[in-house]
């Protein structure tokens, strides 16, 4: 029973983590996809920042459930 929680756990974790890696922008537009953009440094603002340390969280709370199924 405990495993079959864990594995319910870390599959939403894992849907988690993924929707929040591909809602972060890395550029804007087709271009960008092919090394087009522009701008080399741009700072974290608003919702972008909140999801950057959401996705560091998620990343963390999934690492450290991978680790917890393996040694039980």
């Amino acid at each position: 029973m405990q495993d079959f929680i864990l594995n319910i756990i870390q599959f939403i974790v894992s849907i988690v983590l993924v929707l929040a890696i591909l809602l972060q922008q890395k550029g804007s537009g087709l271009g960008a996809a092919f090394g087009g953009s522009s701008n080399v440094y741009s700072t974290k603002r608003g919702v972008d920042k909140i999801l950057f340390y959401v996705t560091i969280v998620v990343a963390i709370i999934f690492f450290g459930l991978s680790l917890l199924r393996l040694f039980l």
